[in-house]
């Protein structure tokens, strides 16, 4: 049986980071996937910053695309920047105002799952703090049954962390209250078969490669050699919060 499921990303990129897999995976079953955004991520990291929000929205279509989704939303919220210091961003709306927003495209798509982040919001930016304020709400006020949160496991983040030391010193310290750990993780999305997909969804954030005084994320796994980017990024995990009742 078909199905639909809605994955409520803050920024364009987050649902090729932390989702594309899991949504390549249900659109190749026949499910329908809708991807929601709550930014535009017109405050991220980027080399070239001219209208970076309207590029960057660009990117997420052919993402979404090469993901197989067959609606893309965008709620229009302010991005928070990384601090959450914009007066005006997401991380500072209204919850129950954003909450109602996503509820409408929850009732109109009459979503049997929605997935949002962990509370922390994985890495704890702001603006993937309030995904999950706001997530948890809509699924509430839409009745829909399943919430299941993005995250990665701890676990294993750090032991692959604690080995990337030792040709490399850094602080683990912030790691040690990021994501989630494996004991309370409901399901690992095995993906693997959909790493090809996953990877060309990452590539079409272009923006997302350059800036800053570090490498970034989506430039460092692109440099990946394929079947080592399908072991690192082969497994998608989330928290499945306990179900609601039906409105």
């Amino acid at each position: 049986m078909s199905r639909t499921c809605v994955f409520f990303h803050a920024h364009p990129d987050d649902e090729a980071l932390l989702t594309g897999g899991t949504m390549a995976r249900l659109a190749a079953e026949g499910h329908r996937v809708v991807l929601v955004v709550a930014t535009a991520g017109e405050r991220g990291l980027a080399a070239h910053t001219d209208d970076l929000g309207a590029v960057r929205t660009r990117e997420a279509h052919r993402s979404a695309k090469l993901l197989g989704c067959a609606r893309v939303e965008f709620l229009g919220y302010a991005d928070s920047g990384l601090d959450g210091a914009h007066e005006r961003g997401f991380a500072r709306a209204d919850v129950p105002e954003a909450a109602g927003r996503l509820a409408e495209v929850l009732h109109e798509e009459r979503a049997d799952l929605l997935t949002t982040y962990d509370p922390v919001g994985g890495y704890g930016h702001p603006d993937h703090v309030q995904v999950h304020r706001v997530g948890a709400l809509a699924a509430e006020l839409a009745g829909t049954l399943r919430v299941w949160e993005a995250t990665v496991d701890r676990t294993l983040l750090l032991r692959a962390l604690r080995l990337a030391r030792v040709a490399r010193r850094f602080d683990l310290t912030p790691f040690r209250t990021a994501y989630t750990p494996r004991a309370e993780i409901t399901h690992a999305v095995d993906v693997r078969r959909y790493a090809g997909c996953k990877r060309a969804a990452l590539a079409a954030h272009a923006t997302q490669t350059t800036g800053g005084d570090q490498t970034r994320t989506v430039s460092a796994l692109l440099s990946l050699p394929p079947p080592l980017f399908r072991l690192v990024m082969g497994t998608e995990w989330y928290i499945e919060r306990k179900r609601l009742r039906a409105r």
